[in-house]
């Protein structure tokens, strides 16, 4: 299934095969004026990284795999600790340190919606390897006519 991110125009697609079918590490899906919608393929013992987000609550959802949700005050503090596989659903709360790791044998896939707008719109980046230097480099980031909080503190992204 072929996605195309036509924000801030009005969009539908069929997330559940679209989540399944995605090979990359992110695929920006679509992308509004405040939110966004994005796809992720975790391989087996690898996960979407350790961060956190000071003002955006996150909501996720697997629909292949399993996986271990890890959340908490601090990087160093993650008392929140949950096995999660296909069908779950985890919420991140702003300001919350946060992992997924795959604990499975096959690509965890998973959705994430969030707001505000966090990645360039329709980026793709094959592995998190690629994600950090998108991100280091500044091809990834959000449009202008998205609308951004004021910086509070760094993400923890690098």
């Amino acid at each position: 299934m072929k996605i195309t991110d036509n924000g801030p125009e009005p969009n539908a697609f069929d997330i559940e095969t679209a989540t399944r079918e995605n090979t990359a590490y992110r695929t920006v899906a679509w992308t509004g004026k405040h939110l966004q919608v994005t796809l992720m393929s975790i391989p087996p013992g690898e996960s979407i990284g350790l961060e956190v987000h000071p003002d955006t609550d996150q909501f996720l959802r697997l629909d292949q795999g399993r996986g271990r949700c890890v959340m908490g005050p601090t990087k160093d503090d993650l008392p929140f600790q949950q096995d999660v596989e296909d069908g779950w659903s985890i919420q991140v709360p702003a300001g919350s340190w946060h992992d997924v790791i795959n604990t499975g044998e096959e690509d965890l896939r998973l959705y994430a919606v969030y707001a505000p707008v966090h990645h360039a719109a329709g980026i793709v980046q094959d592995t998190a390897e690629d994600a950090e230097a998108d991100e280091k480099s500044g091809q990834d980031e959000p449009p202008e006519w998205t609308v951004q909080p004021e910086e509070t503190q760094d993400d923890g992204r690098g």
